[in-house]
């Protein structure tokens, strides 16, 4: 069992910045797969960037350019940097486990975080 906490959101103004932060338990962090996924109301959870157990990253298309992926292994921790903020990306962040390591799934994980909520002003 894998236990997330995340933390970082807010709310900031249109072209803000925020870093949002999540901690995982566990002795074999450095081999997971780390994602953030988020969550709009009236809308489905969608993929925003991973970060493999090589550091490989991905990142979808609203993402890239805007939000930087990141993880620290020895603290167990996995970063998201929000830059150039809008209010489409007004959301519940979850932080998410994927045991295989590769980084590439864009639906679902094993293990997820309680979430961390980011608002965007215009």
């Amino acid at each position: 069992q894998v236990q997330l906490v995340e933390s970082g959101g807010g709310l900031v103004q249109t072209g803000g910045s925020l870093r949002l932060s999540c901690a995982a338990s566990g002795p074999t962090f450095s081999s997971y797969a780390m994602y953030w996924f988020r969550q709009s109301p009236g809308k489905e959870r969608e993929f925003v960037a991973s970060i493999s157990r090589s550091s490989d990253t991905y990142y979808a298309d609203s993402s890239e350019g805007r939000f930087t992926i990141s993880r620290d292994n020895a603290k167990n921790t996995v970063h998201l940097q929000l830059n150039s903020l809008k209010p489409e990306d007004t959301a519940v962040y979850y932080c998410a486990v994927d045991t295989t390591g590769w980084g590439l799934r864009r639906l679902d994980a094993d293990y997820w975080g309680q979430g961390t909520q980011v608002t965007v002003s215009s």
